[in-house]
């Protein structure tokens, strides 16, 4: 390999280290010091360890050798493209970085949410396309509405690639401005302001403490239990909850959303002798007398629980009954179906009636499967 000398450089490429638009194209040129004693046909060029071919050099002088690149393509590394001049054996002259990309688009779908009105976590898209080939920093920057300094966030990439969390000396009752600066070697992009209250965005941890346990001996019913957000139990605030449950076998989720904001739910038309996993979520909202929507925390982790075994005969028959056990049975399963549709999810319109009624119908299957029996 060349030996070269500390003292000087033995070549320089021009441009060094450009930025270029996808589709552009690059004459480059490589110039070997004097001290060198090389001449241009005893040069070639790489690009990332490629070597390019020889109809795309020129001889601009002795000691002078360029390269024409047309049409590139986006930088396969942010860092840059490798760019090398060599001499004949190989060894290394000088080398340039060719960033090639596009500028940033404009930053778009900022949201936002407050964990206990302690912090605040927002998140954001890169653009349409959000690919540009080149390294771009994105810059979350907040501000009091009406007064207050530009506040730049420093904690990046807490809730995924394009987020940012401001864990503390947040103010309440007054909203903020917040936007995303987008930049990189080709310009920079800014996003539209977002205005948002802290109280509007809250959301809180998973409900805690949850039961679930079977209602006495009805094989088709669950009780769950859960308690409130305790972070936010000195607050003034509303909350509504939701329940989700699955069978253990399925990996398809029920959920039951006119639970409200009470602490329990009675889930009911379910399959006798089953183990069911059941999940709660909390969304707090109307803190402080705030009109938005308020966020949904996460999941609380699953609790399971089985309704008991159906104790009625496998294959039996009911007792010959005529005409009139017929109707009956008509009319009480006309009865159950109504019962059960208003009994339906968490609401409390029928419960205690269709309770004794679903322990009166299992006694009375017990009495005739017991009768049936009799010799």
């Amino acid at each position: 390999p060349l030996s070269i000398s500390p003292a000087a450089d033995p070549a320089v490429i021009s441009p060094q280290d450009p930025t270029l638009l996808i589709g552009s194209s690059l004459v480059a040129t490589c110039t070997v010091s004097p001290d060198f004693h090389l001449k241009a046909e005893d040069l070639y060029w790489t690009l990332n360890g490629r070597r390019l071919p020889a109809a795309s050099y020129a001889a601009l002088g002795p000691t002078t050798l360029s390269v024409a690149l047309a049409r590139l393509n986006g930088s396969k590394q942010q860092s840059g493209d490798n760019l090398v001049c060599h001499s004949r054996d190989g060894g290394i002259l000088a080398g340039s970085c060719l960033y090639v990309g596009l500028p940033p688009e404009k930053p778009v779908n900022i949201t936002c949410w407050s964990k206990n009105m302690k912090d605040l976590t927002c998140k954001w898209a890169p653009g349409t396309e959000g690919e540009t080939f080149l390294h771009t920093n994105y810059t979350l920057k907040y501000k009091l509405r009406w007064y207050g300094r530009d506040n730049t966030c420093q904690e990046y990439h807490t809730a995924g690639p394009y987020s940012c969390h401001i864990p503390k000396d947040l103010a309440l009752f007054t909203p903020y401005e917040i936007w995303v600066e987008a930049s990189n070697r080709l310009g920079v992009a800014v996003s539209d302001v977002v205005m948002l209250d802290i109280l509007d965005v809250v959301t809180t941890d998973p409900p805690s403490d949850v039961h679930v346990s079977r209602v006495g001996d009805l094989e088709d019913q669950l009780s769950v239990r859960w308690s409130s957000p305790p972070a936010l139990k000195d607050f003034l605030f509303q909350a509504k909850y939701q329940i989700q449950y699955r069978v253990e076998d399925s990996s398809e989720w029920k959920v039951v959303d006119d639970v409200g904001n009470q602490t329990s739910c009675r889930l009911a038309g379910l399959r006798p002798g089953t183990v069911y996993f059941v999940q709660v979520r909390c969304n707090p909202f109307g803190i402080y007398g705030s009109k938005k929507a308020g966020i949904w925390s996460d999941w609380s982790n699953p609790t399971a629980a089985s309704t008991p075994r159906s104790e009625r005969a496998a294959g039996g028959c009911d007792p010959k009954g005529g005409e009139q056990n017929t109707t009956l049975r008509r009319e009480l399963k006309q009865f159950f179906g109504w019962v059960k549709k208003h009994a339906y999810g968490c609401s409390n319109l029928g419960i205690k009636l269709y309770d004794q009624w679903r322990v009166w119908l299992q006694k009375s299957h017990k009495t005739r499967n017991q009768v049936g029996k009799e010799p």
